[in-house]
């Protein structure tokens, strides 16, 4: 009884209670998280209220949700009532209490899920690797000499070490696709403006999209469908009527036009790593090759808007000519000021410039999926590094460890297209995941290719 929908169904059924299950969240977050430091708070006392009060509804015969009893935790630029928001930072420390939840975990408290706490990620969203300088480094579960991977590095660990069954991260660059894949999880970027990101911290406006990890793609199909909807409070969130997609999952994928990434998609990774997509397409029996053009410069070009717009968002704490309280550069992670100090110093006819290929590039990805419906690539170049761990070396060549991890979900994110990384057991190996791509809103195409894969024991999470 670890994945979500195994705990909701006890927990309507009589077999266990909603408290009873809390309780063991929060013990297992107790004996484990010192290790993994995956969280930075943890809201036992109101989860614990939310719990017997779910307990209460079953008892009068209500429908407690859902998702009823499931614990779930978020990372911590999701606004969470009675809670500062951190979004990684020291400088947010100092910031009154939300006052209100985000849209997203509203949402999850209504199907009846128990908020459990918050998560550590890299500062402002900014980093592919959860060492965060001001609340420690999380560890990847697998290895604890190895990081989680990030920004969403708390949220992928935390599902992977069993502690809960379901997380919330964001996703700029790869920052649920990545940690999910170094962690062996299941993470879900759905479509740019798919899913409500009112209450949320934002990195990269124009990039920035929410999503779940979890254990089963049941699970991963569960909580998107419970988030789907319009959202007045954020007004990049689609009007579009949800598709509830978990009534499709069991559904037969013959009709589905699948093809592996080829050229950018097959370099500059270790071997590895491509094994583990010709293991999913050998599953499939997909041996048709399609080639996403110029996806290089997206990535390029996705570095240029990406650290323009994360800075313009910071620029007053990173002037030494602001007024004392507000100018705040040397309370930054270092490595995240001098990336932000490079966005501001961007020239607007870079930023410019890569909206325009954007577009272009939008337009011939869109070319692509007139052949094909779901794309097969690796979600990282290699499995999880070492903490600390500066360069690594791939296709002979000595290169940065950070801005490398996302070298495959770039390009994705881009555009805003909806990918989903499983995760591929390898026998005696550190996880790696393989990314499921579609057109945008052609979420149930992915999850449909998903569980089949899941099926046939091909993907699946690894808890340890």
């Amino acid at each position: 009884m670890n994945d979500a929908v195994s705990i909701a169904a006890a927990v309507r059924e009589g077999k266990v209670s909603a408290v009873e299950v809390t309780k063991a969240a929060i013990a297992r977050i107790a004996a484990r998280d010192n290790q993994l430091n995956c969280f930075t708070a943890v809201t036992a006392e109101t989860a614990l209220t939310d719990a017997a009060h779910i307990d209460r509804e079953i008892a009068l015969g209500n429908n407690p949700g859902t998702l009823a009893g499931v614990p779930f935790a978020v990372k911590n630029l999701f606004d969470l009532a009675g809670l500062t928001t951190l979004a990684g930072s020291k400088i947010n420390a100092e910031n009154p209490a939300a006052s209100q939840d985000a849209t997203a975990v509203a949402k999850l408290k209504q199907a009846g899920a128990v908020l459990v706490g918050a998560l550590n990620m890299d500062e402002y969203a900014y980093g592919f690797v959860t060492e965060n300088s001001h609340y420690g480094a999380t560890h990847n579960p697998h290895d604890l000499q190895r990081v989680a991977g990030g920004s969403s590095g708390g949220s992928a660990a935390a599902v992977a070490a069993g502690l809960v069954p379901l997380t919330l991260g964001s996703d700029t660059n790869g920052s649920i696709r990545v940690p999910a894949a170094l962690c062996g999880v299941f993470g879900f970027k759905p479509t740019y403006g798919r899913l409500s990101r009112a209450g949320v911290a934002l990195f990269s406006s124009s990039f920035d999209h929410i999503g779940p990890f979890a254990r089963s793609v049941q699970d991963i199909a569960t909580v998107f469908d419970v988030l789907q909807g319009e959202d007045d409070r954020d007004p990049i969130c689609t009007k579009r009527p949800p598709e509830l997609v978990l009534p499709q999952l069991k559904q037969d994928i013959s009709d589905i036009r699948i093809a592996i990434a080829a050229d950018y998609f097959t370099k500059g990774a270790e071997l590895e790593a491509l094994a583990a997509v010709q293991k999913v397409a050998d599953a499939l029996n997909v041996t048709e090759y399609v080639t996403i053009p110029e996806a290089h410069r997206a990535r390029a070009a996705a570095f240029v808007i990406t650290a323009s717009e994360g800075a313009n968002l910071h620029l007053d704490k990173l002037r030494r000519q602001s007024p004392p309280k507000v100018s705040r550069p040397q309370d930054f992670d270092s490595a995240t000021r001098d990336r932000f100090l490079a966005g501001a110093l961007i020239p607007s006819s870079w930023y410019l410039q890569a909206q325009r290929f954007r577009k272009w590039y939008r337009d011939r990805v869109r070319e692509v999926f007139q052949n094909v419906d779901v794309i097969l690539a690796p979600t990282t170049p290699i499995s999880a590094p070492l903490i600390g761990q500066q360069t690594m070396i791939l296709d002979g060549e000595e290169i940065l460890v950070r801005p490398h991890l996302g070298l495959f979900t770039q390009p994705l994110s881009f555009i805003g297209l909806p990918v989903l990384s499983v995760p591929i057991q390898r026998q005696n190996a550190l996880p790696l995941g393989v990314q499921l791509i579609a057109a945008p809103y052609n979420e149930a195409l992915i999850l449909r290719v998903a569980a089949a894969l899941e099926a046939k024991g091909v993907v699946s999470a690894i808890i340890v």
